[in-house]
C-alpha cells in the first residue's frame, strides 16, 4: 500500500518536471544503481571516472576507509585535443600512479555512464598500462 502511494506521488512529480530535470533524475538513479553493486577496498579500490564537457577526472577510492588513494585530472593542465584523447591520457596517468601506489586491480565505477566512446578510451588506456578490472 505504501509503495503504491509512493510510486503514484513519484509519477505525478515526474510528469510535472522539465526534460532537463528528468534527465538529471534518471542519471542520478543510474549512478546510484551502479554504486549499490560495487564498493572499493584497500586491496581492490574503486576507480571512479567523471567526464564533463571540458574535463576528465578519475580517482581510486577506498570505500572502507573513505579515502582517495590516487587521483588524476585534466583540470588545471593545458591538455589539448578532443575529450576522447584527454580520457586516454587521464586513463594512462591514473594507471601509472596506481602502479606507484602498488595497486594492480580495481573495481570500475562508470558513474551511470554508458560504456562507450570516451569511457571506453579511458578504460583501454588504463588497461594498456597494466591496470586490471
Amino acid at each position: 500500500m505504501l509503495t503504491k502511494l509512493f510510486v503514484a506521488k513519484l509519477e505525478r512529480l515526474v510528469n510535472n518536471m522539465s526534460n532537463l530535470a528528468k534527465k538529471m533524475l534518471n542519471a542520478g538513479l543510474r549512478k546510484l544503481r551502479v554504486r549499490a553493486k560495487i564498493s572499493g577496498t584497500a586491496v581492490r579500490p574503486r576507480l571512479s571516472v567523471t567526464i564533463s564537457n571540458k574535463h576528465v577526472s578519475a580517482q581510486l577510492i577506498d570505500d572502507v576507509a573513505a579515502k582517495t588513494l590516487v587521483a588524476a585530472t585534466t583540470v588545471g593542465t593545458k591538455q589539448t585535443g578532443t575529450i576522447t584523447e584527454q580520457c586516454a591520457i587521464v586513463g594512462s596517468d591514473i594507471a601509472k600512479k596506481a602502479k606507484k601506489a602498488k595497486i594492480n586491480a580495481v573495481v570500475f565505477d562508470r558513474n551511470g555512464r554508458q560504456y562507450a566512446g570516451r569511457l571506453t578510451a579511458f578504460a583501454d588506456a588504463a588497461r594498456k598500462e597494466g591496470l586490471e578490472f
